[in-house]
């Protein structure tokens, strides 16, 4: 099972990335951006995802994803249990959440294409 001690690890590898406690809940962001969200027992984990396929991501693995509550439905973002993922998933989600929130030329720069 991966941790919020795993994600930090990757986190600090992303340029401009920081992580803040609000509301004792740990998130990670880029300037005032979250791309990144544990709950407060940090068995989930929400992340900036794209809206349009939000759907189909849940569609294809249910019992690893599940929308947001009602309120964050208008932002791209979605969220996982953290039991069944693996660390090559968590870097896979983690870092395209990243992309979502950074300048296009920063990405670029990090991840290629």
């Amino acid at each position: 099972m991966v941790t919020v001690a795993d994600v930090r690890a990757l986190a600090r590898t992303l340029p401009r990335s920081s992580e803040h406690v609000i509301r004792d809940r740990v998130k990670f962001r880029v300037g005032s951006l979250v791309y990144v969200a544990f709950s407060r027992d940090e068995s989930t984990m929400g992340f900036a995802y794209p809206k349009e396929e939000r759907d189909s991501l849940i569609a294809s693995e249910p019992a690893l994803f599940f929308l947001p509550r009602p309120s964050d439905l208008r932002f791209n973002w979605v969220c996982c249990h953290l039991a069944p993922l693996d660390h090559d998933y968590l870097t896979e989600l983690v870092t395209g959440a990243w992309r979502m929130v950074v300048p296009k030329f920063l990405a670029r720069q990090r991840l290629g294409s």
